[in-house]
């Protein structure tokens, strides 16, 4: 190098190879990058124990009852009963309170309704609506529920084909037509929600 210029760093050449072997392919730093963050990179496994967390204790035989218990299907009925419940008069309630024909007297049609008579109308349509609901929800969750173990599997399919049920046993108290409208549509409708929520 000449006075004044900074030397040019020497690469080291690789360690010769014996007479008859193969030399060692050149290391090239795109084949490294892809095993440092590329898709050949190996995660690692999280471990809370590892980084100093505090394990999770076995569970004890009372869980291990509790969750049985949530997971079987007499309890998603009954928990999409009282769900459906509360969602129906809540609906119902709604409904007559924007309805102008509440509290209204066919005998005397010029007579306004009391106050007494307008919450009448309305507890009895909420109570209505949510006996409905209540069956429904207890309906659909019990077959789905029913139609998951059977399968042993957790997707869209579940949702559909209990629509249908729920929708035809309802619809086929009015005729075999009414039940196949009512299968078609609620198993639509069961679809739709299913690909909404997930």
């Amino acid at each position: 190098a000449e006075p004044g210029e900074c030397p040019r760093p020497v690469m080291a050449a690789p360690p010769p190879s014996a007479p008859g072997e193969p030399r060692p392919p050149p290391l090239q730093y795109s084949v490294l990058l892809e095993h440092l963050v590329g898709d050949k990179r190996r995660p690692r496994v999280w471990d809370p124990a590892a980084l100093g967390g505090i394990p999770c204790p076995p569970k004890s035989e009372e869980q291990k009852m509790v969750e049985r218990v949530m997971e079987s299907c007499p309890f998603k009925a009954a928990l999409a009963c009282v769900g459906g419940f509360v969602l129906g008069g809540a609906f119902g309630i709604f409904t007559a309170g924007i309805d102008t024909n509440v509290g209204f007297d066919p005998k005397d049609p010029y007579r306004t309704p009391t106050a007494k008579e307008v919450l009448k109308d309305m507890g009895q349509r909420g109570i209505s609506y949510a006996k409905n609901f209540a069956i429904v929800g207890a309906m659909f969750s019990c077959t789905e529920c029913v139609v998951e173990s059977y399968r042993g599997k957790s997707d869209w399919k579940n949702s559909v084909i209990s629509g249908c049920i729920t929708g035809g046993a309802i619809g086929f108290r009015a005729g075999l037509k009414a039940g196949v409208i009512g299968c078609g549509g609620f198993a639509a409708f069961s679809a739709a929600v299913d690909y909404y929520l997930r």
